[in-house]
């Protein structure tokens, strides 16, 4: 049986690193990149910029997920891999425990930390809590 490996992406480093670890390290498995949209992100920024309304900062974040995905997807096609890409909107480490269990996940590849600035110290504890919570081996990529 196939093994189903998700790949937990943004557009840092640590995250192109462990899409490119699972590529290339499991090029027969079936192979899920996944981005979470945070919505603590846009709702800061809505109350910021004050013009723009929730549902517009949802869109635009998704927009920028879908486009994240592609590339990702695009990425992994150049090393002779197709993968699957997904977005799901909410808090990051729950989102991703619970796409495992919610999609027959086998295993997790993570990158160690995610976006840099001030991000950066929160989203390193994003691999530590998939680690901790999550039902799978997860590898995490540095």
């Amino acid at each position: 049986m196939e093994e189903h490996f998700l790949i937990p992406v943004d557009d840092s480093e640590p995250a192109i690193d462990a899409l490119d670890h699972a590529v290339k390290n499991y090029p027969d498995a079936s192979i899920t990149a996944l981005h979470v949209v945070d919505p603590s992100e846009f709702s800061s920024a809505a109350s910021i910029e004050g013009a723009a309304t929730y549902a517009d900062m949802i869109e635009s974040y998704e927009g920028k997920a879908e486009e994240l995905l592609e590339e990702m997807s695009e990425r992994a096609a150049e090393r002779g891999v197709s993968i699957e890409t997904d977005y799901v909107v909410g808090k990051v480490a729950r989102s991703i425990v619970d796409y495992v269990d919610e999609h027959d996940i086998d295993h997790v590849v993570i990158g160690s930390h995610g976006r840099s600035g001030a991000t950066r110290v929160l989203l390193g504890s994003v691999a530590e809590s998939v680690t901790r919570r999550a039902q799978v081996p997860v590898t995490v990529i540095r």
